[in-house]
């Protein structure tokens, strides 16, 4: 089932219980295994996500292994996949390998990004940017995918100077306009980049229709867990962190457990702050962690009742081989 067709009914009502969904990653080949990763996926989807992400990189062998993973994902009981797909070093065979994979494993969305350079590049062929994926996705496959793009709250990273924590006006509103752009190549669902002042989001979603763009717009949180974690988003995706909880990290950095319960609380501040504003829809990047963004939905009571841990849910988590011309086909 598409997304937007699943969580549009929920967000037009403002009477409606909040909605929520999960982002996991590709696990690195020295980290734990694709299993590791769907018995996790498993257990979050009892607490009745919308959708899971599966993010995506180019340098092989991650393709295959996120193809894989996300066909595992989709055959998992209630969990509806959102497979990650980026533009830039792909070259466009690779491209519609992924789609072909995911329609064979009846995934319906897509997240179009148009991913970072890697070196040396991979394809001479590759679409430069995500509106190129998103036009492509459409003009080839029609109405069959949902495709969400990504939102820039501060804007694109890209677009702020070096040294600054923040764009100039004028590259937040070419962002604004790009973003748009996006949407109306036929991207029907907005997911944001992480934020850690609810009044942010708040003010990109009042800008965001003030331009025109009308499809439902969906904040990113990530609740802190590690100093390492924090610094490498913080710094990659130049998110402007408060003055209040930069000291609080920096006082936290050698507890990660005194860091984490922090960052369950902060989480759950913004989060009641988006709330109590009107957004109906929360996304978490959980890191592949099951404690953090279950713990803040329960502190804003959206979720209830026993652990997901002491429930038994019945499934298949035995590794596949790929099919032939490499096609995963969930079981």
């Amino acid at each position: 089932m598409k997304i937007i067709e699943k969580i549009g009914p929920a967000l037009a009502d403002d009477d409606a219980p909040v909605i929520f969904s999960f982002e996991y990653c590709t696990p690195k080949p020295s980290h734990a295994g694709p299993e590791a990763v769907l018995d996790t996926i498993a257990r979050m989807a009892a607490y009745g996500p919308a959708f899971s992400d599966v993010t995506w990189r180019p340098q092989p062998p991650y393709p295959e292994n996120t193809l894989f993973l996300a066909g595992r994902m989709q055959s998992l009981p209630g969990v509806e996949t959102n497979l990650h797909l980026t533009s830039l070093s792909m070259p466009l065979a690779s491209i519609d390998h992924a789609l072909a994979t995911a329609r064979a494993a009846g995934i319906r969305n897509i997240l179009a990004l148009r991913g970072d350079p890697i070196e040396p590049p991979i394809a001479e062929d590759a679409f430069t940017s995500a509106i190129d994926l998103v036009r492509y996705i459409r003009a080839n496959h029609g109405d069959y995918f949902g495709i969400s793009v990504a939102g820039y709250p501060e804007a694109h990273p890209s677009k702020i100077p070096e040294g600054s924590d923040r764009a100039t006006k004028e590259g937040y509103e070419s962002d604004l306009a790009y973003l748009k752009e996006k949407v109306e190549a036929g991207a029907d669902l907005v997911i944001t980049q992480l934020f850690f002042d609810a009044s942010i989001f708040l003010k990109f979603l009042d800008d965001c229709r003030r331009i025109g763009i009308k499809c439902p717009i969906v904040p990113g949180i990530m609740p802190i867990t590690t100093y390492r974690n924090f610094k490498f988003m913080t710094e990659t995706c130049k998110t402007r962190v408060p003055a209040e909880v930069r000291e609080r990290v920096e006082a936290l950095k050698g507890d990660n457990e005194a860091l984490g319960a922090y960052g369950v609380e902060l989480a759950t501040a913004i989060c009641k702050e988006l709330v109590e504003n009107g957004v109906r829809m929360l996304h978490f990047y959980t890191m592949n962690k099951e404690g953090p963004a279950v713990k803040v939905l329960r502190n804003l009571g959206v979720i209830a009742g026993e652990d997901v841990w002491k429930v038994t849910i019945p499934r298949q988590l035995k590794v596949h081989e790929p099919l032939e011309n490499g096609v995963v086909v969930a079981s």
